[in-house]
This record gives C-alpha cells, structure tokens and sequence, in this order.
C-alpha cells in the first residue's frame, strides 16, 4: 500500500458542506480542524502499512477527524483486540489491524488511522481472550462484533457471514437552527404512544414515506389538530428483526416492537427513508426539530434491561465478545439470569455498564435534543449482580442528579418479567415517574363493572396519593393510562374477553392473560347495533375519566379513532397490517375521534384537573369524594358501582372559582345522584354526558350546556362531566367567606340526611382534602 503520509492523510474522501452546497476537499477539512484544534494531528508510525498514532482515550467509539478515525474501546478480559476494515457493502475485509499493546492504558485500547474515506468504511472489532462460557466468558477471535458505542450500526443481508454486523462513523453537522425544546410543565403533557413504522406504513397513511421517520413528520399536523403535545416512540435503538424469524401460517413473523437493542447509540436505520452514510441521524433529527418547532416534546421507550443478543444460544453483537462477564447478570455456572424474559439481564449497576448506559443517555439529550425517556422492565435496573433488589441503585441515583439529565423525563416501567413489581415504590430521590399499572388495572377493573373497586378508582383519578404522595415524590408522579402498546387496544379492550394471539405462533400461550376486559356481551366484532353502541359508549367512559385524573395522562396511538388488533393483546412479531394504524377508521369514526380532541382541550383548559391549579377562594375542599349521596363516601364500605370525585380551584384566568364534578356509573343499572350543592346554589351546567349519542353527548360552550338539577340521574354505563362557578372574585370571597359557611351548613342542616362538614388535613393548593360526613345523632 502506499505510504506517503501526505498524500494519505489529504486522501479523505468526499464530504459535504451543508450550509454551502459545495465539496471540501481533505486538505481545507484538515485546515479547518486544525483551526479548531489548534494544532495538527499527523501519524507516528506505520503499522500494518497504515500510518497511526495513539487515539482519543477519553471519547469511546469512532471519531472522524482530517486525515483518519479515531477507535476507543475497552475491554477487562480482551488479550488482545483487531480493527476490522471493510469498503461499503463489501463482505470480505480489506484491513485488519491488532492495536498495539503500547496503544493501550489500562483497559482501553485507542488507536487513530490514518487515511480512510468514511463514506466507503465500515467496521467492526475481534476479540483474543479466554472462552470459558462456565466462568460466563465468550471471547472469540473468530467472531466480528459491533463497537457499544457505535453510532449507526449496518445489519448484512445475510446474517450467516463472518462479519454480520458492523458500524459507520459519522459526523454531526446538523443546524438546529433556532429551533428550542417547548419545556413543558408536566400538568401540561398529554403523551402519544407510537410505533415509528406502524404508525404510517398502512397504505391509508396516504404519506409519502410511510413507515419512516418522515412519514411521522408528515403526520404532525395531525397530532396538533388532535392536541397532544408529547410523542413517546416505541424503541427506535437498532435491532436486528430477524434473529428470532419463524415461519407460521405461511406469515414471516420477526422482531416488530424493537424490543431488543443491537446498540445503544445507534438509531434503527430502517426507519429513515433515505441512507445519508456519513450522517448522524439526520432524519431523525429532522423529527426532533419538526416536534420542537410545533410546541411538542419527543420522548423515548428506552431498553437498558437486556439486549438482542439472548441467552448463551444468541448471536454475537457486541456485549458477549466485549466482556459478556461484566454486562451481563449471570449465575455462578456462567448461565444468565433472565429477569427480563428475553434471554438476558444487562448488569446495569455494574460500573462500566452503568458508565455507558449514562454517557447514552447524554448523547441523546445533547446530540438529538431528545426531552424524555420511558424505561422498559426498570425494576431491572435496581438490581444487584445476583439479582436481588437494591434500596439505593447507583444507576437509578446517577441519571436522577446527572446535570445533562436535569430536565428531562426519567419514566419508569416499574415492574420486570422476575417478579419484582415497584409501582409506587420504585426509588426516585423525587425525580422519577411512574407508568402507573395499579392506575390501568383498578380503572379497568371499574369501568367494566367490577365490585368493590370505587374506593381504588376514586384513589387514582385523583393522582394515586396513596402511592405517590406529593411531598415525597412531587405532584405529577403518575402516567396515567388505561392502554398501551402491551395489551389490548382501547376498542379491543371492550369487544374481547380473551386474547387471540393464535397468529403469533405460540398456541395462545403468549401475552397477558388477566386483560380486565369486557366484550359487552359477543366476543370480537358484531353488527349488533346495541352492542357497538355500548363497546362506543365504554371506550368514551374511559377516555373522559383517564383526561380527567390528577397525573399525566398517555393514550395509545390509534384509540382515538378505534384502532383494532383483532383481539391480538402481544402483537411484538407483526409487521403487518395486525399492527398498523388502519387511518380508514379515522373516517369512519370521525364523531369518535372529535369527542377525544374536545376532551383534551377541556383538560388543557382547567388546570383544577391538572392538580395544578389554584386553591379556591371559598373553603370548598380541593378533592372531594361522593357516593350517590353528596359528601356521603366511606371508602371502607363502598361497595357501589358509582363514585363522584369533585375538583374544586381557580379556573384558568384565576378570576374565579370553578367547580368540575365527575360521576362515573359503571353499574348496568340508572342512578339519581345528589349533586353537591354549591354555596349560592349556583347551578350545573353538563357538559359531558356519554349516555347520548354524537354531537349531543360533549357541550365545549359553557352557555349551551344544559342547566341539571341537583337530583341528577346517571343512566348505566355512563360518565358526565358538570360545572359550577360558585363566586365572581376572590375578593366577594373573602368578604362573603363567613357569612356563607354559615349560611350553608344551616341549609344543609336542613336536609333530609343532617350532617356537618369537617376537614381532613389542611386546604392549600396541592393538597388533596377530603370532606367527611358526621351523622347528627
């Protein structure tokens, strides 16, 4: 090979200068990162005719500069590490280079080479050591493995080669622009659980490039006309969907969900519509912008629990040639532990993993402007190498105080597939949320008409203080949700009482079997106009009760205008259109989907059902809980189908009080309901009422709302949503204070049940205050 340093160095390649459209040749690259750095680089030996130096120790990975890459990796175990070399989607290796033992300090290795193209490069490493799977050690010279902290990693059509997986370095010239992150108060968030390709691959999209991340910009008028401001993306890390490929039915099933990362750097390059080699992310970032620039916010379902590679049977990626001993749980015989279900536990509190799984998630933040994330299995992540739980989990700790990670969203999955179930406990130093199961399951359980649950679906409508008291864990600790992507999808969750995962080649043996579902009386879709009138009327209860609780709410994509799975409630291997948003239905259920979009305006435009608003002028209790009787509610001998749940506080101006009452009828019989009765018997006015069909059932105009008497009946099956504004100002509040606590308790007195007011705990904004009944004897 030729070993002219000059002409080497100066043969970079081609790169493009975006802001100016033209092609900088390698020298005024060279010149340009020397002005930058303020010196020159240049070789200091020759070595397997490659001219090098000692590369950059403190930055893992590869790292373009004029005239070469800089490769850092590390490794405890490694005797001995190669760089693998490769044109472009050549199979064969055009170079392989052992690092020089003097090129390594401590455990890493570095080495910058001289004179390679990275628009024709891609690369992986091989690694001597001990292969000993007893002691859990799985060095192999003869494998090619991806470097961890490869930022776009090449998956090869045919896995079988030598060298099946590889990565590319990049560079990051992307321009931001102006563009700044919204920086929303959590009261404010209304998350979007997506799938990048499902989302638009179905041919109704109508986008141009559908499954991609461009095909999700496309859809963000949507989104806005929709109103909800935070998009939370199913695992979009690179994941190689054919390792578990099977054959059923004549179907193709591989990974779909994403579930199990290749890299943790590297974005899934099938989402992007266009190849740009040398880029980093580009169109991903191009999304990031789109949201930002709209007022939304992007946060990702992140997998730091385990990995693609599997169980001792998986392939090689990264992790098993790169100290498989140390990423890894693993029992004293070498096997993995497998508290995630999936083959693998990654040993998250280990020091070098916790180092990389936090160096990750700055990149995130600081390259892609990333606002969030939602951890997958995140009990994983507070246990110790054995397994066991640990009360404090460095990891846990470090991302909560880490100052990148200030402001961004650290949601936890709180549960793994071992057992240990952390909801409302998981360790937060009052940074962590939550996605709060006991909230799907106590609503679900409610809702469908089971006993004894409205003393839970009072608890959780109203922020689950009971699990996430304020002064411990902040006030917006709970996502809320009623569906997800695992499970059944808000129509299928009230038109199946059993899963029906037969086409996923399990015999039904896969996904959840206790779905707290309710078919309403025929199992899967009927033309039965009462019952798609019902199953209509069921998924709308839950869509006002879930915009109405204390916490942050999240809906699946799709629900809002009856997205099915045909009853599928673990739909991880389908690529098709089992998975796919069906947008038709966004025709067919336009009534459906308006009553979503008027909900969610009315949460953003009373923040007394935020948990966020001020406390009111007149000592009305925040939170209050009601029977069928006003006031009347013993949470340990409820055993009704109905609960009320009042909000009481400033409205949105400030100006005035506001009072929001919820009544949710889940028995299958009518109900007369004494309405609270309101200090100068102002009236309610109904602004929610599920018993009636479309447009009647949702008044947005105050004025048009009908005046109800305070002897309301609920139908069955149903959820209304009343208003009152008890006073003008807060200053006729404050005068008229005395006066009309008197004056209201002599009118209650009057009533057919007696009875006098006390106070549990003290009214101040945040504070969740529940009025009690005493019985006059």
């Amino acid at each position: 090979m030729n070993t002219d340093f000059e002409d080497r160095i100066l043969d970079l390649g081609r790169t493009l200068d975006r802001d100016k459209g033209d092609i900088l040749t390698g020298e005024e690259i060279d010149q340009a990162w020397s002005r930058q750095m303020g010196k020159n680089l240049s070789p200091q030996e020759i070595w397997y005719d490659f001219p090098i130096r000692p590369g950059f120790y403190l930055q893992n990975g590869a790292v373009a500069l004029p005239g070469g890459v800089s490769f850092t990796v590390h490794s405890e175990g490694a005797t001995a590490i190669d760089l693998v070399l490769f044109k472009k989607n050549q199979e064969n290796p055009f170079a392989i280079i052992p690092f020089p033992d003097k090129y390594r300090v401590g455990d890493v290795y570095s080495m910058i080479v001289f004179g390679l193209d990275i628009l024709d490069l891609e690369y992986c490493f091989r690694l001597d050591g001990d292969y000993n799977p007893g002691r859990g050690l799985y060095f192999d010279r003869t494998k090619g493995v991806v470097d961890p902290y490869c930022r776009k990693i090449i998956m090869r059509e045919k896995r079988e080669e030598a060298y099946p997986y590889r990565g590319q370095v990049t560079v990051d010239t992307y321009d931001w622009g102006t563009t700044v992150a919204p920086r929303l108060e959590q009261d404010e968030m209304i998350i979007y659980e997506l799938h990048v390709k499902g989302f638009t691959a179905h041919p109704s999209s109508g986008v141009k490039a559908p499954g991609t991340f461009r095909g999700l910009i496309e859809k963000i008028p949507y989104l806005k006309e929709l109103g909800v401001n935070v998009v939370e993306l199913m695992p979009i890390f690179s994941f190689d969907p054919t390792v578990d490929t099977r054959v059923h039915d004549g179907n193709t099933l591989q990974d779909y969900w994403g579930y199990n990362p290749a890299g943790f750097f590297s974005y899934h390059l099938p989402y992007c519509a266009e190849d740009i080699r040398h880029e980093e992310g580009q169109e991903l970032k191009d999304l990031v912008k789109a949201l930002h620039d709209n007022g939304m916010e992007i946060i990702l379902d992140v997998v730091f629990n385990h990995t693609g590679e599997g169980s001792e049977k998986g392939p090689y990626i990264n992790f098993r040639g790169f100290d498989n001993n140390i990423y890894y749980m693993l029992t004293p015989g070498g096997k993995f532990f497998n508290f995630s279900g999936c083959g693998n536990t990654l040993n998250a509190n280990h020091p070098i993993v916790r180092q990389l799984i936090l160096e990750c998630l700055r990149y995130w933040v600081s390259s892609y402007h990333i606002d969030g994330f939602r951890f997958d299995l995140a009990s994983i992540l507070g246990r110790y190498e054995d397994g066991s739980p640990m009360s404090d989990p460095p990891l846990l700790q470090s991302l909560a105080y880490d100052p990148i990670l200030k402001k961004v969203e650290l949601i936890a999955e709180a549960w793994d597939a071992g057992g240990l179930y952390q909801v409302g406990s998981f360790p937060s130093w009052s940074r962590w949320g939550e996605w709060n199961g006991r909230y799907r399951d106590d609503l679900r359980c409610f809702l469908k008409g089971d006993a004894g649950m409205a003393p839970w679906a009072a608890k959780r409508i109203t922020g689950s203080r009971d699990l996430y008291p304020p002064e411990k864990r902040g006030k917006h600790a709970s996502v809320n949700f009623i569906t997800c992507h695992d499970g059944f999808t808000l129509r299928d969750l009230y038109s199946y009482n059993e899963k029906h995962n037969l086409a996923n080649g399990w015999n039904n043996t896969d996904g959840e079997n206790f779905n707290n579902s309710w078919n309403c009386g025929v199992e899967g879709e009927t033309d039965d106009p009462e019952i798609k009138a019902l199953r209509t009327r069921m998924a709308l209860n839950a869509c006002v009760v879930l915009l109405s609780s204390v916490g942050i709410p999240m809906l699946l994509s799709g629900d809002e205008f009856g997205n099915t799975q045909n009853g599928n409630n673990n739909p991880y291997c389908q690529d098709n259109e089992v998975s796919w948003l069906d947008w038709s239905l966004l025709d067919d259920n336009q009534d459906f989907f308006h009553f979503w979009q008027k909900m969610i305006r009315f949460r953003k435009h009373h923040p007394i059902l935020r948990g966020s608003g001020q406390k009111p002028a007149l000592e009305i209790p925040e939170v209050s809980y009601h029977s069928a009787r006003a006031w009347d509610f013993d949470e340990e001998k409820q055993e009704g189908y109905y609960v009320g749940v009042m909000f009481a506080g400033r409205d949105e101006s400030g100006l005035e009080d506001e009072v929001i009452y919820l009544a949710v009828n889940a028995g299958w019989e009518g109900i007369h309901v004494d309405l609270p009765l309101m200090p100068h018997k102002e009236d309610w006015r109904l602004v929610v009422n599920t018993s009636q069909d479309f447009p009647y059932n949702f008044h947005e105009d105050m004025d048009d709302a009908p005046i109800v008497e305070r002897d309301l009946y609920v139908p069955e099956r149903s959820v209304f949503l009343l208003v009152s504004k008890p006073l003008p100002s807060w200053e006729e509040a404050e005068a008229m204070k005395e006066k009309d606590r008197l004056e209201w308790a002599k009118r209650q007195a009057g009533d057919l049940y007696p009875y006098h007011f006390h106070l549990k705990g003290e009214i101040s904004s945040g504070s969740y205050s529940v009025w009690k009944r005493d019985l006059e004897e």
